[in-house]
């Protein structure tokens, strides 16, 4: 299962990252690194982008970015 997948209010820890070089890098960077715990706040009308809790803090990833992270 992968981040975008998820609906709103449920949480769930991050698995692995998909993606390569600076895609990977950069949602890294945003914290979204193995074993961080993830809960979906909200979902823009469209479903594009996804507002995340992670590490206490409100982090907003598009749709596509959001399919590169695999959940469990």
């Amino acid at each position: 299962m992968t981040l975008n997948e998820l609906k709103i209010g449920e949480t769930a820890k991050v698995v692995r990252l998909n993606g390569e070089g600076a895609v990977k890098r950069r949602i890294m960077d945003m914290g979204l690194t193995k074993g961080t715990e993830v809960t979906v706040r909200k979902v823009a009308p469209l479903g594009d982008p996804i507002e995340l809790t992670v590490r206490g803090y409100e982090l907003s990833i598009r749709k596509d970015e959001a399919a590169k992270v695999e959940v469990g």
